[in-house]
C-alpha cells in the first residue's frame, strides 16, 4: 500500500498507509489529521480537506475537473499552485511517498 505523509500547521506528520483508490481526504479523517474537516464526506462541495501537494508529486496526480478548481476558489486558506481537494485525489501506486501539508484554515 502507498504511504503518505501528512503534515499539519503545527508540524506534526502523519505517516500512514492507504489502499489504492481511497481518497487523501479519506486517510486523514481516518488517521486524526487535525485541519481536515471534511464537511461534505468527499462530494467536492465544501473545500474543507484543502491540501498543499508536495510539488515534487504534482505531475502524479490526475488532472483537476472543473468542480475541484470552482471549490478551490472558495477556499478559506490562500489557494496555491499545488492546492488540491483531498477528496478528488486517489492514492495510486505512483504518489508512493506523497507528502501533503494542510493549511492554516479549512
Amino acid at each position: 500500500m502507498p504511504k503518505v505523509t501528512y503534515i499539519e500547521t503545527s508540524g506534526k506528520e502523519h505517516l500512514v498507509e492507504l489502499p489504492l483508490g481511497a481518497t487523501l481526504m479519506e486517510g486523514a479523517v481516518q488517521h486524526d489529521v487535525k485541519g481536515i474537516v471534511a464537511e461534505c464526506g468527499g462530494s467536492c462541495m465544501c473545500a474543507t480537506c484543502h491540501m498543499y501537494v508536495d510539488e515534487a508529486f504534482l505531475d502524479l496526480l490526475p488532472v483537476m475537473e472543473e468542480e475541484e478548481d470552482e471549490m478551490l476558489g472558495g477556499a478559506s486558506a490562500e489557494r496555491r499552485a499545488n492546492s488540491r481537494l483531498g477528496c478528488q485525489v486517489r492514492v495510486s501506486g505512483a504518489l508512493y511517498g506523497l507528502i501533503v501539508r494542510i493549511p492554516e484554515k479549512q
